[in-house]
């Protein structure tokens, strides 16, 4: 890969790209791609479902596992990608505007405590 860094429209034409080259496009239904991202993002969890906490925050430092983690956040991105590239929602902007709802519903130095008191 290049030292260039893509943005969401390359990612998304290639991805579109991939699929038609595969005539997978007729798979790619909304309800389909959510489902994709939901398996995807539930193997991404499989990887850290019995770690401790100090284990789950080393898991990069394993070379195996830290490819595992990459190639799953790889398939969830990819899957949201494609989602949202076939029902027209940009993800930056869905992002940003909810960043800026939850800094209003939200405000900073607001949280509780974890302990409860």
């Amino acid at each position: 890969m290049s030292d260039e860094r893509l943005d969401v429209p390359e990612l998304q034409r290639r991805l579109r790209e991939f699929a038609a080259a595969r005539d997978w496009g007729r798979y790619h239904t909304p309800k389909n791609l959510v489902a994709a991202l939901s398996v995807e993002a539930s193997e991404l969890l499989e990887i850290f479902q019995w770690l401790t906490p100090e284990q789950a925050a080393a898991v990069m430092d394993d070379p195996a596992r830290a490819h595992r983690v990459e190639d799953e956040v790889a398939d969830v991105l990819a899957y949201l990608l494609q989602f949202c590239s076939v029902l027209g929602v940009d993800p930056l902007e869905a992002l940003a505007a909810k960043i800026e709802r939850n800094e209003l519903r939200f405000p900073a130095g607001r949280t509780p405590p974890l302990d409860g008191s």
